[in-house]
């Protein structure tokens, strides 16, 4: 090849390799740096003397990070991310489970008599006596003894918003106070301890007596305490 021609190239290929980083630079932003990550060979022909130069891709990186860290924060935030989920998850789990040891164990009581004070199966239940009894049994939550003093304990609930293991309360007496109390089930049915000469029973909020008294939903704070660690 004649050397005039040589040197035309040598210039080019001196020229182009001094102009692309300030290409690459002004197409990224101001605060990204950039990385030399591979080899592009430039699209010449085989017998040319620039077939043995190449130019290097570059790729913006984090500012003031080192790229081989990328990986391993990556890595960690991940490893965090599903740490939390796991834990949200068992959250719920436990939640579940609570409630489902309280269903489990009151409707095992079905059939037991009233009595009025009543607060153990061997001789029968009032309403707050049956619902202290199945939160103490079944999941080891003490309540207050009265139904009156169970509302006050509870975290208030819409009645679109209440679980199984919710308390239902109504005012049946005629001071129109808190007097009695039943855990909500699912689908508009709580089960309770109604009155003498009754037995623990399932009932319905739509049913016309206890839609009229229905006084609202209290979600005990032991249970809402779990629910919103999750």
């Amino acid at each position: 090849m004649p050397i005039k021609r040589l040197t035309v190239l040598a210039v080019f290929a001196a020229a182009f390799l001094a102009s692309a980083p300030a290409s690459a630079t002004t197409a990224h932003p101001a605060n990204a740096s950039f990385t030399a990550i591979a080899p592009v060979t430039s699209v010449v022909s085989a017998d040319s003397p620039l077939a043995s130069l190449s130019a290097w891709a570059v790729l913006p990186s984090l500012a003031g990070v080192p790229a081989a860290t990328h990986g391993v924060a990556a890595s960690a935030a991940a490893t965090t991310a599903q740490a939390q989920d796991t834990a949200a998850d068992d959250s719920v789990t436990t939640v579940t489970d609570l409630r489902k040891s309280l269903i489990g164990l009151a409707m095992d009581l079905r059939d037991t008599r009233y009595v009025r004070g009543g607060r153990d199966p061997a001789t029968g239940f009032d309403c707050s006596g049956f619902v202290r009894y199945v939160f103490a049994h079944a999941i080891g939550m003490k309540l207050p003894t009265t139904s009156a003093s169970q509302f006050l304990a509870g975290l208030k609930v819409k009645r679109a918003d209440m679980k199984p293991g919710d308390l239902v309360f109504f005012k049946t007496g005629s001071k129109r106070h808190i007097s009695h109390v039943g855990i909500y089930i699912s689908n508009g049915r709580f089960i309770h301890s109604p009155a003498t000469g009754k037995t623990v029973q399932v009932s319905s909020l739509d049913d016309s007596y206890w839609a009229s008294h229905f006084a609202g939903a209290k979600r005990p704070s032991g249970i809402a305490a779990v629910a919103s660690n999750g």
